[in-house]
Order: structure tokens, then C-alpha cells, then sequence
């Protein structure tokens, strides 16, 4: 799973920085609030949320479902079960 999140990174910097993802952006800021939480463990713990949705989206063969990852991000820090 660690190459995936990984992988992902780059994604979760163009999400921080699109307008189309605000949810993204609060959700980091928010994880940022935390004083035990550094920049680098708040966008791996987004794209483990990612990671989940997309391999949810592959398993279901379903579209991705944003409202689903935003609600894993709301979750925050406590991170989805791995499957």
C-alpha cells in the first residue's frame, strides 16, 4: 500500500490546489491544526483516503464517488481499514 500512496502524492498536491476540491484543502488544513501532524504524514493520510475510494470504485466497478472520499477525509486523522 506504501508505493500506492506513494504514487498518489502528486495527485493530492493538484487537489490541494484546484479549485474543484476545496474539501481537499480543508481537510489538510485541519489535519495541519494538529501539532503531532507534519505536512508530509497529512497529504500521505488524504491519499490513503484516495487509495481506499479508488480501490472501492475498482472492486464495486462503480465511478468515483466524491462524496464518498470527502467523507473519508472528514474522518481524518483516524485512517479507513485497509481491504
Amino acid at each position: 500500500m506504501d508505493e500506492i500512496i506513494t504514487a498518489l502524492l502528486p495527485a493530492i498536491g493538484e487537489q490541494l490546489e484546484s479549485p474543484d476540491t476545496p474539501y481537499v484543502k480543508e481537510a489538510y488544513s485541519r489535519l495541519l491544526e494538529d501539532p503531532e501532524i507534519e505536512d508530509e504524514e497529512a497529504r500521505q493520510m488524504i491519499a490513503f483516503c484516495l487509495a481506499d475510494e479508488i480501490e472501492t470504485l475498482d472492486r464495486e466497478g462503480r465511478e468515483f464517488n466524491p462524496a464518498r472520499y470527502q467523507m473519508l477525509l472528514n474522518l481524518l486523522p483516524a485512517l479507513p481499514e485497509s481491504r
